[in-house]
């Protein structure tokens, strides 16, 4: 008898293999959407100006609250009414044109004082943060605030604060540095109701002001950064380098003094030099280290010119730096009075021992006193021994160190520290998730999305293929 002329089945795959399968070739055509991440840029500096409102500085400061304000945490004044936030991290993608970052400080205001030495208005606004994407622009800030009515303290952390208006600026492109000027601010809902009623949501606020450098695209192939080589004796590393950086704020209340209503100055840097709001980074490093002989010779680019009434004119440039058995001296140009003095020895400091780790010399905020000449630099402002600002120093030894971000100054306290590293962490993935090919958590809704859909589709699937197998097919006839 011939053999039967039934159809072939082979078995079917189990229906979470079929899943699988299927989310793996939905995964992999969605893989694109987390490269947004690559092309974000960190922001290493900076600063945001901002006065809240110039009307409610007037009125806490005024014959109705007899209130203040104070800074905290490097935050300064610029001007009469402006106060600047420094320390930008973050990142920036110029593909997509979105840009987050934070900064640090934050102000106090204080008001309506009781008989039992409490206040009836209080109100912190703390860490400001900016958040662009497309059209849409947002401030935010951590706020403690002290309800007008029950005097009850509420705590609130990372406040959608004000929405910017942007006017059409377009954040694509390339470049090493995003600024944005008088950008009008709305107070939103939840800015109204954090701070303490006093205003209703729409309010305009005090417009809002930044400048961030973004660290330069990478083109693939490291620029060389030093030469160098190890002598035959062990541990001694000798030759020259050719990047490195200073940074030094000079001294915070100088800063205070310049931008201040007794003489409503400024600063600009100029030559390469960059601004972080509280302290002045200069780059371009090159000169020649001795590890074994403890010794440290390096020049620096870039000014920091100072200006301002009751004849305010101070110019610092070409800072250089010298290490030697555990002293350092900051030195630079100073003009001062039409007059120039070279390579003037502002600052002394202690330098501990000097050791590359990771390919990179470094100090970091090591405490520095004004010498004889520094003083005569300041015009008599401070006197010989006077604390100034702290010092930080990184040397790149070879190609592959980098060289560190625009730092904190450092005024906050520890805990503080490791919450903006998590804000910087949260600005780039603010970036990444904004940009036009998706976010992480886009990708997961994404496949949650797509698996539903997947498991639908197998189900109808099964569904047929049950009807059609209830009914016999042609060649299964009897």
């Amino acid at each position: 008898m011939p053999p039967s002329t039934r159809s072939r089945r082979f078995p079917r795959p189990p229906l979470a293999g079929l899943v699988l399968l299927l989310s793996a070739a939905v995964l992999l055509a969605l893989l694109p959407a987390t490269t947004a991440r690559a092309a974000a840029r960190t922001v290493q500096g900076g600063r945001l100006d901002w006065g809240v409102k110039t009307s409610f500085q007037s009125y806490v400061t005024g014959p109705v609250a007899h209130g203040s304000y104070t800074l905290a945490g490097g935050a300064t004044t610029v001007g009469a009414s402006q106060f600047r936030f420094p320390s930008a991290q973050g990142a920036y993608d110029a593909a997509s044109g979105t840009f987050a970052a934070s900064f640090a400080g934050a102000v106090r205001f204080l008001g309506h004082r009781r008989d039992d030495g409490t206040h009836q208005l209080g109100l912190t606004l703390s860490r400001p943060a900016v958040r662009i994407a497309g059209d849409h622009g947002t401030l935010y800030l951590d706020v403690s605030a002290r309800a007008k009515d029950s005097g009850t303290l509420d705590v609130t952390r990372r406040v959608p604060f004000a929405t910017l208006a942007l006017g059409g600026i377009d954040l694509h492109g390339d470049g090493d540095a995003v600024t944005l000027r008088r950008l009008p601010a709305t107070l939103t809902v939840e800015g109204a109701a954090s701070f303490a009623g006093y205003y209703p949501a729409g309010t305009a606020l005090d417009p809002v002001s930044l400048s961030a450098d973004v660290e330069r695209a990478r083109t693939g192939a490291p620029s060389p950064r030093a030469t160098r080589h190890t002598d035959p004796e062990p541990g001694r590393t000798t030759g020259g380098f050719r990047d490195g950086a200073v940074d030094w704020g000079v001294r915070r209340t100088f800063r205070e003094y310049v931008t201040g209503t007794l003489t409503r100055g400024r600063w600009q840097v100029a030559g390469g030099a960059r601004d972080g709001g509280a302290l002045f980074r200069f780059a371009g490093g090159r000169g020649t280290y001795d590890a074994q002989r403890q010794l440290l010779t390096a020049e620096f680019t870039g000014s920091v010119h100072f200006t301002g009434g009751h004849g305010l004119d101070l110019a610092l440039s070409a800072p250089s730096v010298t290490v030697e058995t555990g002293r350092g001296t900051l030195r630079a140009d100073v003009s001062h009075d039409g007059r120039t003095t070279r390579n003037a020895p502002l600052v002394t400091f202690a330098a501990e021992r000097l050791a590359a780790r990771d390919g990179l010399v470094r100090l970091t905020e090591v405490p520095t006193t004004l010498t004889a000449q520094g003083a005569e630099a300041f015009g008599g402002l401070y006197a010989p021994g006077t604390a100034m600002d702290p010092l930080s120093l990184a040397i790149a030894l070879g190609p592959s160190a980098e060289l560190p971000a625009l730092p904190d100054p450092g005024s906050e306290p520890k805990p503080e520290t490791t919450t903006r590293a998590a804000d910087a962490a949260e600005a780039t993935d603010a970036v990444a998730g904004t940009a036009g090919t998706g976010s992480s958590t886009g990708l997961v809704v994404a496949m949650v999305a797509a698996t539903v859909a997947l498991l639908a589709g197998v189900a109808l699937h099964r569904g047929r293929t049950r009807r059609r197998a209830a009914s016999p097919a042609p060649n299964d006839r009897p």
